[in-house]
């Protein structure tokens, strides 16, 4: 089997797919990857072809008014001012990842890339019309649970109360921000893809059958049981383990083996316009709560010079890895994050600021393995010792904790996904309904 996976986004959007890949190949299968150039190394060693893409609204990240907008999460005047401004930059560079997309799938029609059996891609990503292009059938890759509606709960996108029994009306929510910052593909797909109209976009095959879709991650993510169509799939995290030839570094060993196990302490991809504000916070609510840290990433604004003997600065370390070794793990409730922090099996203080973070820091909390949330907007280094000291202070959390780790390590979704890919490929390439209108580059009806 001959995959195409497409992503696009911050680390944590490209690393499921790497870990997709080394299941394809384990499997005796192929991938090819095309994802944003800063994260597509990430699957070089399981990939016959990585296609590097513009970085899209990645480069936002250097945007101080975009990245304070974001941390109101683009609230009250100087909020929806910063807005107003950021929404054309991000169109702007969705234009230009999906110019890349145009390109690389005409060249893989010219070269034979229309022998993939299934394209794999982003749901936020223009996959779909590059597998229309190629005549490829296409699989969708949700990351998280607010793309496909459900009457088991709210679209977590939605920042307020929702009555229960319209629950599924609630997503056109996370429909109406995704349009917002990217905008309508239509023309793009008519100028650079010859491609007309398609009823029912992605969520439908050529032949109007539904594309199946796969959530990577648990259904123990998910309050209570789903009422999702068959052909979504809730497979379990697809979590890319650290590499057979890693090793931790020197000064990682000597710091955990110097005293008792730290609390790990990260924001992942959540940028700061005040990272030595975020720095200060960090040092003090750790040294408050009398713990040592491992700190990963170079968000913080701290160096080496001022963390202090307790508290270790890392730029990258395997989170299945380090976080065996630690005794809680504070976040920002990022999907990727969270879901090694539950196969860890380890207490959780989690740390949101978007509505789909905040959405885990509720489940963990349900789930009884983390403390109340604490917000990323009014953080102080008070309030989060306060949920440090509390988390490590309840053996009944670790104790769920580890319970829950367990379940989410025996769902193999990686595994699951390929089982998945393997029954498309079967059921055979789809044909192009030669009623739909095709164009031509100049957009002349064929």
């Amino acid at each position: 089997m001959k995959v195409l996976l497409i992503t696009h986004g911050s680390r944590g959007d490209v690393q499921p797919f790497a870990a997709l890949a080394k299941g394809l190949a384990e499997a005796g299968h192929t991938a090819t990857l095309a994802a944003p150039a800063a994260s597509a190394w990430l699957g070089k060693p399981f990939c016959d072809r990585v296609l590097a893409l513009h970085d899209g609204p990645n480069v936002l990240a250097d945007d101080t008014e975009v990245v304070k907008g974001l941390e109101s999460v683009f609230r009250g005047v100087s909020g929806k001012r910063r807005l107003l401004t950021t929404i054309p930059k991000t169109r702007r560079l969705v234009g230009a990842v999906q110019d890349d997309l145009a390109s690389m799938a005409h060249e893989m029609a010219r070269n034979g890339g229309r022998d993939f059996d299934v394209v794999v891609h982003h749901v936020a990503g223009a996959g779909h019309d590059v597998a229309e292009f190629l005549g490829v059938p296409s699989v969708l890759m949700c990351p998280q649970p607010y793309w496909v509606p459900t009457g088991a709960f709210p679209d977590p996108s939605l920042p307020w109360p929702w009555p229960a029994r319209f629950n599924r009306t609630s997503y056109f929510a996370s429909r109406a921000v995704w349009w917002a910052f990217s905008g309508s593909s239509a023309r793009w797909r008519r100028r650079s893809l010859g491609l007309g109209e398609r009823p029912g976009g992605r969520y439908r095959q050529v032949n109007g059958q539904p594309t199946p879709v796969l959530h990577p991650f648990s259904q123990y993510l998910l309050p209570g049981p789903s009422d999702y169509p068959s052909w979504v799939h809730t497979t379990g995290f697809w979590f890319l383990p650290a590499a057979d030839n890693w090793s931790p570094p020197a000064a990682l060993t000597s710091f955990l083996a110097d005293g008792p196990p730290p609390i790990y302490l990260g924001f992942a991809s959540t940028v700061s316009s005040d990272p030595k504000r975020l720095g200060r916070i960090v040092r003090n609510s750790a040294r408050s709560a009398g713990v040592r840290a491992v700190v990963v990433g170079g968000w913080s604004g701290l160096t080496t010079a001022d963390v202090g003997k307790d508290i270790l600065l890392l730029n990258d370390v395997p989170f299945d890895w380090l976080f065996r070794h630690v005794a809680a793990i504070v976040h920002h409730g990022g999907l990727g994050t969270t879901g090694a922090a539950m196969a860890a099996g380890v207490p959780q203080v989690v740390c949101p600021l978007l509505p789909d973070q905040w959405f885990s820091a509720r489940r963990m909390q349900t789930l009884g393995i983390a403390p109340a949330p604490v917000p990323q907007r009014a953080l102080t280094a008070d309030a989060l010792a306060q949920a440090i000291h509390a988390v490590l202070a309840d053996p009944r959390t670790a104790a769920r904790a580890a319970a829950v780790g367990e379940l989410v390590r025996d769902e193999n979704g990686v595994a699951r996904a390929v089982d998945i890919l393997e029954t498309v490929a079967r059921s055979g390439r789809i044909a192009m309904d030669v009623n739909w209108p095709i164009f031509d580059a100049a957009g002349t009806e064929k």
